[in-house]
């Protein structure tokens, strides 16, 4: 069974996780405490070079960092990915869409909103904000018109963004201007195989 090194807080694990509920695939949670610094650890640091979570860590010892990477290998030969070259290019364009604009502003303005950095940095967060609605006003235009991210249907395009679009009011951000998002958020949470962030852990 892989191992995923996770932490709960992090939302890039839980595309992993989520994944994984979607697929019926089972996993090794392993909580990592990211304050204790044990993501910095010589250990953990030999699994990823770059000292964050997820990684997944496969049977034979071979460990694959950053989140999106590990859903590509996952979803691979699933449904949840498509083999077709153009169909697979609309699954990936969301895919990076979620790397290049969401993670890096909704899941930052997050992160400074929860550890009262916001207030410290208040330039970065207001900055982090701005980009952060016009990325949710590009999804809105898009979810005005199509039920999912790509192909008509769920993909693993849905998990990566849902993973941080479903966080939006953490980060500080008002959704009522965005309610194709918010109700494609709620399609994504009424699918039967759908698990709340914190499922993996153990108790």
């Amino acid at each position: 069974m892989p191992t995923l090194y996770d932490n709960p807080l992090s939302r890039n694990g839980y595309k992993v996780r989520l994944l994984a509920s979607h697929l019926g695939l089972p996993l090794h949670v392993v909580t990592k405490d990211l304050k204790a610094g044990e993501s910095r650890q010589p250990d953990f640091l030999a699994k990823n070079t770059a000292g964050k979570v997820p990684v997944l860590e496969l049977e034979d010892g071979t460990c694959l960092p950053e989140s999106n990477a590990i859903v590509l290998y996952m979803a691979e030969g699933t449904p949840l990915l498509p083999t077709a070259p153009l169909e697979r290019a609309q699954v990936l364009r969301w895919m990076f869409f979620e790397q290049s604009q969401i993670l890096p502003n909704i899941g930052l303005a997050r992160m400074l909103k929860i550890t009262g950095r916001d207030t410290q940095r208040p330039d970065v967060y207001a900055q982090r904000l701005e980009v952060a609605q016009d990325s949710l006003a590009a999804l809105e235009r898009h979810f005005g018109s199509h039920d999912w991210a790509a192909l008509g249907r769920f993909t693993a395009a849905d998990i990566v963004l849902y993973a941080y679009a479903s966080v939006a009011e953490e980060a500080g951000i008002d959704t009522s201007p965005y309610p194709s998002v918010v109700a494609w958020r709620k399609r994504v949470e009424a699918l039967p195989a759908h698990v709340k962030p914190d499922w993996g852990f153990a108790a």
